[in-house]
């Protein structure tokens, strides 16, 4: 299928995905995978591309869909895109902070009393040179949406969150104490988010299963099955009754990432 499938089941079905390149997966049959699921709202993070580079073939393919773009000022680099069945009743792009907003890495798009964030969560580096500015984002994003909880909304933050929570998160986690992913100070991050009213809802729903969304493209990781879990629905807690199901769908190729899904009743 060429375009989002308009039957559905849940209200509102979200799925977020980091593409690793938004041309890249057009190319790949991962994206009829992607128009088979029906989803009213398609998060996507690492697009690399401004909505200008968008191939003259694929403009058919979201014809029917309203897409808001986020890309970074760097050409090749990270950016975030929401595609929409229905336009948003409100949207922001960015986290109004130029040190962030520069690299594409926030979308903010309301649908009735729910936001739903688009967020693509810095790398700290191999050097741990980027960490700093990763926890200074995890603030700010904490900030916005508190604000939004405070105002009287429900908020969704959905994307590449960059960071492993636990260690049932990560299939080697004794080697990777001091690997950004899952250094201490970027763990408590996740905790902060919790404790701040936050639910990591898909491990709220599955507790005790092992399911990675990320491997490593060089160490061909993805055939043994050695990853991380980095890609997070976290829901804020006046509106965690509405959430029906999360799910990793770690059977799709296409990226290093796979995508995960909610789905809100």
């Amino acid at each position: 299928m060429d375009k989002l499938n308009r039957c559905r089941e849940a209200d509102l079905k979200i799925l977020s995905w980091n593409v690793n390149g938004l041309r890249a997966i057009l190319r790949k049959n991962a994206w009829e995978w992607v128009g088979e699921q029906a989803a009213d709202i398609v998060c996507l993070q690492e697009i690399k591309m401004k909505p200008e580079q968008m191939p003259a073939e694929n403009h058919a393919l979201f014809d029917d869909l309203t897409l808001l773009w986020h890309p970074a000022e760097k050409p090749g680099y990270s950016g975030v895109l929401t595609m929409m069945r229905n336009p948003a009743d409100e949207n922001r792009v960015g986290l109004e902070i130029p040190d962030f907003d520069r690299e594409g890495r926030a979308l903010l798009t309301r649908f009735g009393d729910i936001w739903i964030a688009n967020v693509y969560v810095p790398n700290g580096k191999r050097d741990h040179s980027r960490v700093a500015y990763k926890l200074d984002f995890y603030q700010e994003l904490l900030t916005v949406c508190n604000q939004l909880i405070v105002d009287g909304q429900g908020v969704v933050i959905c994307g590449d969150i960059n960071t492993a929570h636990q260690e049932i998160d990560l299939a080697n986690p004794r080697e990777n104490q001091h690997t950004t992913g899952f250094l201490p100070e970027e763990r408590v991050w996740i905790s902060n988010f919790i404790e701040n009213g936050y639910r990591d809802i898909w491990r709220d729903l599955h507790p005790e299963k092992i399911q990675y969304t990320w491997w490593s493209y060089p160490t061909f990781a993805r055939a043994r099955n050695v990853g991380w879990r980095i890609d997070f629905f976290l829901v804020s807690e006046n509106i965690i009754s509405r959430v029906s199901s999360a799910s990793i769908y770690d059977e799709v190729e296409g990226s290093d990432h796979c995508p995960i899904g909610l789905e809100i009743d």
